[in-house]
């Protein structure tokens, strides 16, 4: 059994070398992250939460949708911090069905993983320059998670992958907060 490889996937270095954080984001992002830690560290007295559509498939309608999302939470910064929930993998039981914007950046076409990936970074990106709020991701696969590491404030391990014992040891390394959701059995 052999593998016909279609394109080579650039590296997370290379990805964010073509796509980088611009500094003030940068500073924004970090700023965000001890916010967050403070809250749950139980320094900050503000409720974290983490709003958003299941599945992040549509730039526009979600740009869209944080733009509002930000404007909320300049009415509530006093009391919460929003997190928008930008899922971009789908994790299927079966295996059939839309995996996400990172194999399918366009519905309208086939799958494609290296547009995928830059379709996700291009997303997480714009959604922290438009509205000022750093996000939350699902890591379906770890070996994705460098690709994004710079932009993401909050990760996810779904219920699915929660018992998995690589996304674990991955998780355990990470420098911002990471929920787990209950497992499926």
């Amino acid at each position: 059994m052999s593998f016909t490889y279609l394109q080579k996937i650039p590296t997370p270095a290379q990805i964010l070398e073509q796509m980088p954080l611009p500094p003030a984001l940068k500073k924004l992002k970090l700023r965000r992250d001890r916010e967050i830690i403070e809250v749950l560290k139980g320094r900050d007295n503000r409720l974290l939460l983490i709003i958003g559509p299941c599945s992040a498939d549509d730039e526009d309608a979600l740009s869209e949708y944080v733009s509002r999302l930000a404007k909320v939470q300049d009415k509530v910064r006093e009391r919460l911090i929003l997190i928008p929930r930008i899922y971009t993998n789908k994790p299927r039981t079966t295996g059939a069905g839309y995996k996400g914007m990172l194999h399918q950046p366009r519905a309208s076409e086939g799958p494609n993983i290296y547009q995928g990936i830059k379709a996700i970074r291009r997303m997480h990106l714009r959604v922290l320059s438009e509205s000022g709020l750093t996000a939350a991701d699902e890591m379906l696969y770890p070996g994705n998670y460098p690709y994004l590491e710079d932009i993401l404030s909050y990760v996810t391990i779904g219920a699915r992958s929660v018992e998995n014992q690589e996304h674990r040891l991955t998780v355990s390394g990470l420098d911002i907060p990471v929920g787990m959701k209950n497992p499926t059995s």
